[in-house]
C-alpha cells in the first residue's frame, strides 16, 4: 500500500555525510537500508542534495585562520563553519551507494548561493531564497511529509520545521535520520525542538 497525499523526504544522504566522507555523520550509512525500505510506500519521493560551490563561505578553509566548528557572522546570519564537503560536481556530493536512486522521483539542490548557507529542503538560512520543493510537493497535492536522513540536528531539522511552516503535516522518522552532535545534546534538542513545533515523531517500523 502506498501513502496517499504523502511524500518521504531524504535529506542529504550523501557520500560526504556518510562513512569515510569529509564531513562524516556518526552511523550515517545505517540510514540507507531505511530509506530503501520504505521509498516503495510512496507515490512521491523527493530527495535533497547539498550542492556548494567550491568557494561557499560555509566552508572554513575559505576564512583565514578559522577552523571548522567555529562559528562566524556571515552577512548577518549566524554561521557555522564546515569541512569542505559536497562541492558540485565532486564524488562527495553524490548520493551514497546502496541508495537506490530509481526510488527518487524528484532531487531539489540546495546550498547553491556562496554567501548563505542552506541547511533546510525549502529555504536557505536567511529565508531569502525558496527552492522548488514546497512548489512541487503541492503540485502532487501532497499534505503529510515523513522527514528522514542527515543530519538530524541541521538539515533534517531545518527541513521539518520549514515543512511544517509550508502548512504540511509533518513527521519525524527518528531511526531514519542520524545527527552530526557537534554538542552532545545537539541531536536530543533537536529532536525536542521539532516535537513542540508540532512534529510527530515515529520510527521506520510505524509504516508499512
Amino acid at each position: 500500500m502506498k501513502y496517499e497525499n504523502s511524500a518521504l523526504i531524504l535529506v542529504d544522504i550523501q557520500v560526504d555525510f556518510c562513512k569515510g566522507g569529509a564531513l562524516e555523520v556518526k552511523e550515517g550509512d545505517a540510514v540507507i537500508p531505511i530509506a530503501n525500505k520504505l521509498m516503495p510506500l510512496f507515490e512521491t519521493v523527493v530527495a535533497t542534495q547539498d550542492w556548494h560551490p567550491a568557494n561557499h563561505e560555509s566552508f572554513a578553509a575559505n576564512h583565514l585562520w578559522r577552523k571548522p566548528g567555529q562559528v562566524i557572522q556571515l552577512h548577518g546570519l549566524e554561521q557555522v563553519l564546515w569541512v569542505i564537503h559536497c562541492v558540485q560536481g565532486s564524488f562527495g556530493a553524490e548520493f551514497a551507494p546502496g541508495l537506490e536512486l530509481s526510488g527518487v522521483h524528484k532531487i531539489v539542490q540546495k546550498g547553491m548561493n556562496p554567501q548563505v548557507d542552506s541547511y533546510s529542503g525549502f529555504y536557505d538560512n536567511g529565508r531569502r531564497f525558496q527552492t522548488e520543493m514546497a512548489e512541487y510537493l503541492r503540485s502532487k497535492n501532497i499534505k503529510k511529509v515523513y522527514v528522514m536522513g542527515l543530519a538530524t540536528d541541521y538539515c533534517v531539522k531545518f527541513t521539518a520545521l520549514d515543512a511544517l511552516s509550508e502548512g504540511f503535516e509533518t513527521y519525524l522518522i527518528v531511526d531514519g535520520s542520524r545527527g552530526v552532535n557537534l554538542q552532545p545534546d545537539d541531536v536530543s534538542n533537536s529532536i525536542e525542538q521539532m516535537q513542540k513545533a508540532g512534529i510527530q515523531l515515529i520510527q521506520s517500523t510505524d509504516l508499512g
